[in-house]
């Protein structure tokens, strides 16, 4: 008897997921094998159900108990979870689910929110340095530990770099120390006579 096959099923995106371990501990950042922004430097944090409004996917990720921030970037999903929940029967849950909701064409977001702008034309020329730095050199970083950073302001007058972090680096023990000794210390030596300090919100 001939085989029977699903037209569909010839068609369906195959993606794989695996995860990368982040600073951290109870963060973990879930990589796909396709995009899941339209455009790299947009990324989404959620810190509850409640803001989770405009995405599906975070929606059905707060379903589980023990989800507790979820963040969407670029190619990857960083999931926080709480205190008591173990990465070893979490992560083969979250895999499974990230699987078959992306290889089902699940939508990720209800409208794609328009990407920041890291060259704006009313920036400042030290603003537009600081965007090109912290777009080049350290957002990169950031992601890589599932993480994401923003330029906020900057003030002129006390040469204060004000930016968010989201993601794994909510709540993120070693996120001061990322910040100082190597967000603060970047700008600082790379922007000497305009930049003194950075702070951040999110951490």
């Amino acid at each position: 008897m001939a085989a029977q096959y699903n037209v569909e099923n010839l068609y369906k995106k195959f993606i794989h997921i695996y995860t990368e371990a982040v600073p951290n501990p109870n963060a973990m950042k879930f990589v796909a094998s396709t995009m899941l922004v339209p455009d790299e430097s947009m990324a989404k944090d959620y810190p509850d159900a409640a803001s989770a409004a405009d995405s599906p996917l975070a929606q059905e990720l707060f379903k589980y108990p023990f989800v507790r921030r979820v963040f969407i970037a670029a190619n990857f999903v960083t999931i926080t979870k709480d205190e008591t929940s173990d990465w070893s029967e979490v992560i083969p849950v979250i895999r499974h689910f990230l699987k078959n909701y992306l290889e089902e064409g699940s939508p990720v977001f209800e409208q794609v929110s328009q990407a920041h702008d890291f060259s704006g034309n009313s920036d400042s020329e030290t603003v537009r340095k600081i965007k090109d730095i912290l777009e080049e050199y350290i957002r990169p970083a950031v992601e890589m530990d599932g993480g994401h950073i923003m330029f906020h302001s900057f003030d002129a007058a006390t040469g204060t770099v004000k930016v968010l972090l989201q993601g794994s680096c909510s709540g993120c023990p070693s996120s001061t120390i990322t910040l100082k000794a190597g967000i603060e210390n970047l700008l600082t030596r790379m922007l000497p006579d305009e930049v003194k300090s950075v702070i951040a919100e999110g951490i």
